[in-house]
């Protein structure tokens, strides 16, 4: 049995932006709000951190900087992922080496290799570290899926110790197969419950940029027996969440911080601001929710 990374929400939090680079002070701003806000873990340089855009010494400040500011105080854990295996083990050992608590590592997508390339991409990667490794399936990005037959394979592995799965459809098998050898944790807002009522462990979210007590409170709230608080949540955010989703991730999600006042900027390019229809499900989603007036 592998020891558990956290339970509860994870934010796959943003990177604000300016026009010259990352905003460090309105990172700290964001990282300080999710710790008092009782976000359960943050996730830096993911994709809704926009990280694929991010050359690799900014990425390098962006994790050092949010590993030092947490310090400790939640789990951090860092995205370190690419298509090309040498330069995930040059990532994955950087966020080692300045103190994350764990690596987020995509399936690599773009080069669609086979299952067996699959074993020995993250297999190699975790043969490189010590750190534990945290898979991200997520075939709607990756037009590539982590069949259950591998992830039983991978989950042999001492240091890869859970996932974020996307494929809500193969939750149960890879629970069945893994055990308690590898955790899971939704990278689904809308699939929260389903997969808790299968033995995940928590979410990592969008959402929680913009309600992280309400996602903290579904998953708290499910665990300790409550499981009609937590549903109630689920079926609560389900208009904010297609709101969050209406267009590609992030842009909902960063224009509904600015519409907040959180003023993190806007995304790199090649993503652009939301059209007018989208915004309009964006601000209709929010005002049902209570999140502006």
């Amino acid at each position: 049995m592998k020891k558990t990374l956290f339970t509860g929400s994870c934010v796959a939090l943003v990177t604000p932006f300016t026009s010259t680079g990352v905003d460090f002070d309105k990172l700290e701003e964001l990282i300080e709000w999710h710790i008092k806000e009782g976000t359960d873990a943050i996730l830096i340089c993911g994709t809704t951190g926009e990280a694929s855009t991010m050359p690799d010494e900014e990425h390098k400040a962006t994790v050092k900087f949010a590993v030092e500011k947490v310090n400790k105080r939640v789990h951090v854990m860092a995205g370190a992922g690419s298509n090309d295996t040498r330069h995930a083990i040059e990532l994955s050992k950087f966020c080692e080496d300045v103190g994350a608590d764990s690596i987020l590592s995509v399936t690599p997508y773009y080069n669609k290799t086979t299952q067996e390339g699959l074993y020995q991409h993250f297999k190699t990667i975790a043969e490189s570290v010590n750190i534990p490794i945290v898979l991200y399936n997520v075939p709607s990005r990756t037009n590539l899926n982590i069949n259950p037959s591998t992830l039983k394979r991978l989950s042999e592995i001492e240091n890869i110790v859970a996932l974020k799965e996307c494929n809500l459809m193969q939750a149960a098998e890879v629970i069945h197969l893994c055990g308690d050898n590898l955790h899971l944790y939704s990278g689904e807002d809308g699939n929260v419950v389903p997969l808790l009522s299968l033995g995940g462990k928590g979410v990592i979210s969008v959402a929680a940029n913009i309600i992280p007590k309400d996602m903290h409170t579904m998953v708290s709230a499910f665990l300790s027996g409550d499981i009609e608080t937590s549903r109630r949540i689920q079926i609560k955010s389900v208009m904010l969440e297609k709101a969050l989703f209406c267009e590609t991730n992030p842009i909902p999600v960063k224009a509904a911080m600015n519409l907040m006042g959180f003023n993190v900027g806007s995304c790199r390019l090649p993503l652009v601001e939301m059209s007018a229809k989208g915004l309009e499900q964006l601000k209709a989603a929010m005002k049902d929710y209570g999140l502006i007036d």
